[in-house]
Parts: C-alpha cells; structure tokens; sequence
C-alpha cells in the first residue's frame, strides 16, 4: 500500500465511519474516528443564537487536538484509516457562520492547520441527497438522537457544499466512490473492489462506480 494516511469523507448519511473500519480491518490498519459529542450541538439543531459559532469552534478544536496528538505518536507512520478530513471543516463553517463569525473562524483555521498532517488519499463517498436521506430516516434512533439530526432541506444544502468543495479539491490524490448502491451493507467482494481502487491510485482525481 503506496498510501500510509488514507481519509474518507463524505456528507452526513454517506458511511464514512462503517467503511473507515471496515477497511480498517481489511488493510489491518489503525482507524481514527471522529468524535461526534458536540454539547453546543442540540442547540444549533434548535435554533439557538451563537450556537453554530460554539459548535464550530468546537468541532474545529476537537479534531485539531486529535489530529496533533496521533501525529506526536507517529501513529501515521503506519497505515492509518480516518472517517474525516480536516479541511472539511470550512465546509460546515461556511454554510453556518455570519461574515463576522467566519472573520474570527478563518483566522483562527489558518493557525490551526499549520499543525494538522496532510492525508496521502482522500476517498470521498459521493450520493444523491434523496439516498443520504433515506439512509438517514431509516436509522433506529432514540428521542434524544433524532433532535440531533439535520433538517432535510439543511442536508441537501450540505450535499451541495460537499460536491462543490470536491470538485475543486486539489490537495491530495482523490477517489471520487458513487455509492447510491454501495454502503456499510456492501458485499466482501464489493469492498474488494474499492481495495483494488485504492492501491492503484494516482496523482489526480479518479471517479469509481462500484458495480451491482
């Protein structure tokens, strides 16, 4: 595996995390997931004023902090397999944030990413909102989960903001994965076939379609 840092992105509803550990255990690597608690989250679900600045803020923290601590360890000096990208944070901040709000974000952004380590291969899971959606809807969640889920219109706001910053993303080598009929439910060979993807990347953007 010519990639020692590999992230997977993708909108709310895309898999990250269920594919990031499947392939985790597929390529014997070390998964690094997102930490999804957020305190300000509720209150940015509910409306609350300031509460997208504080769960931004906070996210953006929180995974700078994670990211910086693997690096210390050097754990991404071994096959690493992460469920987040940390430049998609700007995604979130630009869509929830006012000028002056995103002002104070931005600053504070450039410093931080100064620190966080590049990944070798980003694999963004591409859908259609009405996929995303119904993925999401059929969740079991309790009461307390689904205050914590987005808006419909919110989510294809978001998927938008996804496919526009991917389409322009440039950073790194990127596998582009259409996955209306691949998901965390995908067969062995399925995912066999993403492997195979994966190891023959290159520099570029590489668009794959998994086969039904």
């Amino acid at each position: 595996m010519q990639f020692r840092y590999i992230a997977i992105e993708g909108a709310i509803g895309a898999g990250k995390t269920a594919l990031a550990e499947r392939l985790g255990t597929r390529l014997d690597a070390t998964v690094v997931l997102d930490d999804p608690e957020n305190p300000f989250l509720a209150d940015f679900y509910a409306g609350r004023s300031g509460a997208p600045f504080q769960t931004q803020l906070f996210y953006l923290l929180n995974r700078h902090r994670q990211q910086t601590t693997m690096q210390q360890a050097d754990l991404f000096s071994q096959l690493t397999v992460c469920d987040y990208l940390f430049d998609k944070d700007k995604i979130f901040a630009y869509m929830n944030l006012d000028d002056n709000e995103l002002f104070i974000y931005q600053r504070l952004y450039d410093l931080l990413v100064r620190d966080v380590p590049h990944p070798d291969l980003v694999v963004y899971l591409q859908a259609p909102t009405d996929v995303l959606l119904r993925r999401i809807h059929s969740r079991r969640m309790d009461a307390e989960a689904v205050a914590l889920q987005p808006e419909d219109e919110y989510l294809r706001e978001l998927n938008e903001a996804y496919h526009h910053f991917f389409f322009h993303y440039d950073a790194t080598p990127l596998l582009v994965v259409e996955t209306s009929h691949f998901d965390s439910s995908a067969s062995d060979e399925a995912l066999e076939e993403l492997v195979k993807q994966v190891r023959t990347m290159g520099p570029g953007t590489r668009y794959y379609v998994p086969r039904t």
